[in-house]
Formats: structure tokens, sequence, C-alpha cells
């Protein structure tokens, strides 16, 4: 913003600038429910988002007369469709059966990006020994087709192996990496991420994601979301509960050190098997935090709204004139301001940058300088600064990728408001809480940080909220 020009003869400031708001119920982090077609007596994990639902598995009964058991008396897991008919209703719970599904387990599972080939969990020994109560049955990957709500075609994963367990699934968009959960020798802990790439058409030997990733815990449920992103459950040290959902992030080759996903996703209970859409705004995850195994969805409450203005920034500078000092050109005048802070200047006109808002008082006074008479306070007049009426975001214009930065509210001005909180919406998929954060940007661009402003709700529930917008500048570190 430029200066503005003060006559003394009235001082004119006009540096309110109203934002527009919205009434809109008081937002929280994110919204969970208990999905609708879990149910009162069996367990339901690991959804699978597809066209027209989700594919999830559960180990219910067959029917009212006929259960599913393993030989050793385990309740089995199988996949079943549940198709979406609107954000909130579900129908048509449909088993999805396999030459498997009697005595074996199927899922948690994976679908490729053809829609049809599918890679799912299950036992890798179905022989004799299979029916040993006390044989230890490994868990191994199989891959298969979906035909209708039927896997044909079933055939094991190259790298199974009879001595340990190889399970969870995820493949990636592109279809050429495959992230799967095993407590296979030589790895971090109990079990482990490791991921295998397609070259050739062949899976390649599994590659173990190393110690920042894994940990002496056990690590399982990997969710592949994007090249750059992975989600996965640990029970490792730290966390919220029992098993609790991290993410981690892959930049210039190399994964980030795992975050812990907020509440009330992770809870003090068991929190596992996470999946989340394209804007990963929503999606799914398996909880106990009632008891049994159920599905959950969640969705942001923090959007990007559309009505959101671009920051600007205070300004504190003004030009003052002596609007009379042109009648009088031909006799000498010597024009002295006082600001009412300590600082003065000299001259017909003068600019002056004041520390911030506040009540100032300016005063003129004039000298003849060939009468020496001086006019003590020729004009006076109080110049009143306040800040524009706006959320504020205090950052940094230009930061390195990885480096953590500072940012704030501190310097919002919204009066007559009772803030009830501030929402930050990153421009790369995060957010966060908080009248100061602290962020981290993995990768170089350009990035438009979001920050809402609530209000506390008044009597009914409503509150207002507005918000801000401001780019941010990250380069690569040198």
């Amino acid at each position: 913003m430029g200066k503005s020009t003060i006559y003394i003869i009235s001082i004119i400031l006009s540096l309110l600038a109203a934002i527009p708001h919205a009434e809109a119920q008081q937002p929280s982090l994110y919204n969970v429910k208990k999905m609708p077609f879990n149910t009162n007596y069996f367990n339901e994990i690991s959804p699978v988002i597809v066209e027209n639902g989700i594919i999830f598995c559960s180990d219910k009964r067959f029917s009212g007369i006929k259960d599913r058991t393993s030989y050793d008396g385990r309740r089995l897991y199988n996949m079943y469709l549940a198709e979406r008919i609107d954000t909130s209703e579900w129908r048509n719970i449909k088993e999805i059966k396999s030459e498997r599904s009697s005595k074996f387990n199927i899922g948690p599972f994976c679908i490729a990006p053809d829609g049809i080939t599918v890679y799912f969990t299950s036992e890798t020994e179905t022989g004799k020994q299979a029916r040993n109560k006390k044989f230890r049955n490994h868990s191994g990957i199989f891959i298969a087709e979906l035909s209708g709500t039927e896997l044909v075609g079933l055939r094991p994963f190259r790298h199974n192996n009879p001595g340990y367990d190889i399970g969870h699934p995820s493949i990636s968009n592109d279809g050429k990496f495959l992230y799967f959960a095993s407590a296979m020798p030589g790895g971090q802990g109990g079990s482990d991420i490791y991921y295998c790439e397609l070259i050739n058409n062949e899976w390649s030997p599994p590659v173990n994601m190393g110690p920042l990733v894994n940990s002496p815990a056990s690590e399982n449920y990997p969710f592949i979301h994007s090249p750059g992103k992975l989600y996965f459950t640990s029970n490792r040290t730290g966390g919220a509960g029992k098993m609790d959902v991290y993410s981690t992030t892959r930049y210039e080759g190399k994964w980030e050190a795992p975050a812990l996903l907020p509440e009330p996703i992770n809870s003090t209970y068991d929190d596992f098997a996470f999946i989340a859409e394209g804007n990963q705004q929503k999606g799914f995850f398996s909880s106990n935090r009632n008891s049994r195994d159920d599905i959950y969805s969640f969705s942001s409450t923090i959007k990007r709204l559309d009505a959101c203005d671009t920051l600007v920034e205070n300004s504190y500078c003004y030009r003052f004139k002596e609007e009379n000092a042109a009648k009088f050109d031909t006799t000498p005048f010597r024009y002295e301001w006082r600001f009412g802070d300590g600082s003065k200047a000299v001259g017909a006109v003068v600019e002056h940058c004041y520390a911030g808002p506040g009540a100032y008082l300016v005063q003129l006074d004039v000298v003849n300088l060939i009468t020496k008479e001086v006019l003590y306070n020729e004009k006076s007049d109080s110049l009143i600064i306040t800040d524009i009426e706006q959320p504020y975001i205090t950052a940094p214009e230009v930061a390195e990728a990885g480096r953590i930065i500072r940012l704030n509210a501190d310097q919002t001005y919204l009066p007559g408001w009772s803030i009830s909180q501030y929402y930050w919406n990153f421009g790369d998929e995060t957010i966060q809480i908080g009248r100061e954060v602290d962020k981290s940007y993995l990768k170089p661009g350009i990035y438009n940080i979001q920050l809402i402003v609530t209000e506390e709700p008044v009597p009914g529930g409503m509150a207002r909220e507005t918000c801000i917008c401001k780019n941010i500048t990250i380069t690569r570190q040198p």
C-alpha cells in the first residue's frame, strides 16, 4: 500500500476494509462417523474405495444358520461390497465369493488401477497341513480377477514364503509399485512395510522401507495414496493409543519421518487400515473404539473457502501537506511538523511512517523566516490509525523446502469478534489448528496458504467465519 496524503486542514483516514463473512457451524478438524453397514456382533475392517461404493472385510456369518470358521476354530474374514446410494446411505451388502471363502481368510486387499485385478491376503497352505489345528499357517498375497462379485483365476504372489507372513497389499496409482507388510527376516522389528517394483511384468524382490519408516515395533496396513504419500499403521511408542495411523511423504527419492495423524482419526484405541480419496480430505479407516472393529468415515471440515480475499499488508506511512503553502509562495515560511510519536520533520510536504496503530496528535508550527515569528500549533488534528479489518498471516515470503517455518495469526484484527479458533490450510493437502503453528513444505513451488478464523457460536449454534489467503514460495535447499 502506498503513502496516504494527509491535509492538515482535515485529516481523513480510511484504512478499515470490511471483510465479508459467512454464517456457518462451528467447525472442527475432522468429522468421524461410524458406517451404517457395521454389524453389532462381528468385525468390519480394511475398506477399499471402488466406483460404486466400498469393498471391505468382515468375519460375519454367512447366514443365520451357516457360519465361517477356520480349521482351528477362528472366525474367517471375507470381502463384501457395500453400494453407495448417496453420501450417507448404503445398500445391497453383497459377498464377494471365491474358491477360498469357506475355509480361509480373504483380505485385507487392494484393487489395481484396472479395477479388475485384486491383490488379497490369505493363508499360503491349503492342503493337509492346513487342517492340523497345531499348524501355523502363514499368510501370503494372492492375485485374482474380480468378475462381478466373484474372485476368479487365483494365483500366488511370487514372493510368498511358508515361513513368514506377507499381507496387507496396496498398489500404486500407476500399478508399478506394490506395498505390503511382512515379518520376513532382516526387518526392523515385528512386521515392516516393504515394496516391490513391477519390472518387465515381474515383481522385483521386496525392499524394506528402512528404519525411518519402520520401527522396532510393528507396521501394517500400508496405503499408498500417490507417488509421494504413504499411510500405514504402527503400534510404536509415542502414539495416541495402541495402533495408530501415520503418514510419510517421499521427497527427492527419500521418505520423510512419519507423522502421527491427529484426533479424532487416532484415538486411545486401535486405529488402522486408513484410506483417503483423491484430495485426502475424506476417506475411511477401521477402529475398535466401540469395543469391536468397525469402519468409520472421516471428512475434513477445514475446506478451502471460495470467497477468500488476499491478505493486504498494513501500512502506517503517510504524506502530510500544508495546503495553504502555495498561497504564500512569495513569503518564506518554514513548516515544522510534530507527529505525536516523538518524531519531527520540516517541509510543506513531508512523509512519516508510524510504528503501528494508535491515536496521534499531529501538529504544525509555521515560522516566518523574515519576521522570525512562530505560529505554534497553526494546525492541529488527531490521527487515528487502525489495522485493516481482516485475519492476518505472519509468514515468510520465501522459505526452503524441508525447513520448519513458524506462522502466526497474532496481527488478526476483527473488532467485535470473540475468536474461537484459527484453521490453516497450507495448499499442499495439509491442515493445522492454532494461533501459532509450525510447518515444513517438502517440495518446491508456490503454495497458497488460507487462514480461516471462526467465532464462538452464538445461541442457536451458529458462528461467523472469515478467511484470508497469502502465497509462499518454497525453494530447493542449496
